[in-house]
């Protein structure tokens, strides 16, 4: 309370909560993972989209070494956003909720696909 005895936290503008509109974007994309789930419970669907993330995951993991290796500088930078990445998605897992079990799914097995990719990259070093 001030000098006017006006107390800001019981304003009526403040206890009111502004709620976004719902457009028909906002719906869609929060309704695709629900549609992406239903289209997938034939399993030779979930099958094909399970591996389509694995290569996708293993194409930007060539990418990635190949990038860094031609600049030659930024090997200890990239080393690192890679180890951040894979933990990131590990902590992800620990935390997400069991209802989300196909993106959980497709996150993972696009992290195994990444690691793979650059640990050929490595050993075609070798």
């Amino acid at each position: 309370m001030g000098i006017t005895g006006f107390n800001p936290a019981s304003s009526p503008e403040t206890k009111m909560v502004r709620r976004l509109q719902s457009t028909r974007l906002q719906t869609n994309v929060g309704e695709a993972i629900q549609r992406l789930d239903l289209w997938s419970r034939n399993p030779w669907r979930r099958l094909s989209l399970l591996t389509l993330a694995a290569l996708i995951g293993f194409l930007f993991g060539s990418a990635i070494t190949s990038v860094a290796g031609v600049l030659g500088q930024m090997d200890p930078v990239a080393a690192l956003l890679v180890v951040l990445g894979a933990e990131l998605t590990i902590r992800r897992r620990r935390s997400s909720d069991p209802s989300l079990k196909l993106p959980q799914q497709l996150l993972d097995l696009a992290r195994v696909g990444f690691l793979y990719g650059l640990f050929l990259e490595g050993f075609k070093l070798i």
